[in-house]
């Protein structure tokens, strides 16, 4: 494996059953997982098997990690994943702040920073922004001090970039970015590329964050991940695996007309969820401001039939109890009206933290086999 501290070449994981076996030793964590096991949950044969761990040990991605007790014969060798054998720089360009994270192979935070951001000002000023908070958490300005920084030297297979919608997340190019026409067009997957000689995948900040959940330990299932910050929108996960759409524009949630007469979004349009959820909350209004998601919520829940709706963002995070309490009893009142059960509410936690992260996801997923990745529908 390349160690070097531009973009790793990985051949092993063009394998599918490579991914596949990289995802089990991922998912299995510190306690590591046989070879045995390995075969028995992918139905690889156990040559197959040894031919794999073998190749991601001799790549460092795998390593022994102790023996376990077998029902016969001798003890299974157990293998587990080396977090540090790659880093993903995730990166979270709101409207006002910029928010950067670079996490291991685990998905596990080695170093955050969280900066100001006029995503108002000229493209190329936000792209130099955004390529020094990359250059910065990757430890390469040493100035800077970063939480839990580590030592440069750290291999970073790409940057994964959230951003507002609307965008095509092929191509990397922003589309007119409600209230920031300017963007319009902006191919700014490659320019970052350039500007950080790195890899990088460009999405919504909503289905990133909603990768970031869906990858999580446990967190499967079909859900809509709400995200209310100085914008309004939604990322969803059906299937198992994240629907973006053949546009990227499934999630659009908070341009969703509500009230045919009611005030103009900066959208164009009137009375879309987002201008009225906004307005309550510059009010101060809360309660006003979680019934309208709530409708919003329970509209989407009414349409998909999803297991779950998990709210997130700035605002969401500021109130998080009464968020959920206000979209619930929307969602509740809702069900017992067609006599069905309500789904479950819940808050995500982190504020703004979990888009960033999810944006790192965008990139390491695919080395996993998990869809919704760089290259995921």
């Amino acid at each position: 494996m390349n160690r070097s501290n531009s973009g790793a070449n990985l051949p092993t994981l063009r394998s599918h059953n490579a991914a596949l076996v990289l995802d089990l030793l991922r998912v299995a964590g510190g306690r590591g997982i046989s070879r045995l096991e390995l075969a028995e949950r992918t139905g690889l044969t156990p040559q197959a098997v040894s031919k794999i761990t073998a190749r991601l040990r001799a790549e460092g991605l795998a390593t022994e990690a102790g023996h376990r007790a077998s029902t016969g014969g001798k003890p299974r060798t157990v293998l587990r994943l080396v977090p540090d054998a790659g880093h993903a720089v995730g990166l979270h360009l709101d409207r006002d702040e910029l928010t950067v994270v670079l996490v291991d192979l685990a998905g596990t935070v080695a170093a955050s920073r969280t900066a100001p951001l006029d995503f108002g000002a000229p493209a190329d000023e936000v792209v130099a922004a955004a390529a020094y908070a990359v250059a910065a958490v990757r430890g390469a300005v040493p100035s800077v001090r970063d939480e839990g920084a580590r030592p440069v030297g750290r291999p970073v297979l790409g940057v994964g970039v959230a951003v507002p919608g609307p965008l095509d997340h092929r191509g990397g190019v922003l589309h007119r970015v409600t209230g920031f026409p300017q963007w319009d067009g902006y191919p700014l997957r490659d320019a970052l590329a350039a500007r950080t000689g790195l890899p990088v995948v460009v999405d919504k900040d909503t289905n990133a964050a909603a990768l970031g959940l869906a990858l999580r330990a446990g967190a499967g299932g079909d859900f809509a991940y709400l995200h209310l910050g100085t914008g309004l929108g939604a990322g969803l996960v059906l299937g198992g695996g994240l629907h973006r759409g053949v546009r990227t524009g499934a999630g659009e949630f908070g341009h969703q007309t509500v009230q045919l007469d009611g005030p103009v979004c900066g959208c164009g349009g009137r009375g879309c969820i987002e201008a009225l959820c906004l307005a309550a909350v510059a009010r101060g209004d809360v309660g006003e401001a979680a019934r309208v998601l709530g409708t919003g919520a329970a509209n989407l829940v009414g349409l998909l039939d999803i297991d779950r709706v998990v709210l997130g963002g700035r605002t969401v995070a500021a109130d998080p109890g009464a968020y959920v309490r206000g979209v619930r009893a929307v969602i509740g009142e809702r069900a017992r009206r067609g006599g069905i059960d309500a789904v479950p509410v819940i808050a995500a936690g982190g504020g703004d933290r979990p888009v960033a992260e999810g944006a790192a996801q965008l990139v390491l997923a695919p080395l996993f086999g998990r869809a919704g990745g760089a290259d995921g529908g």
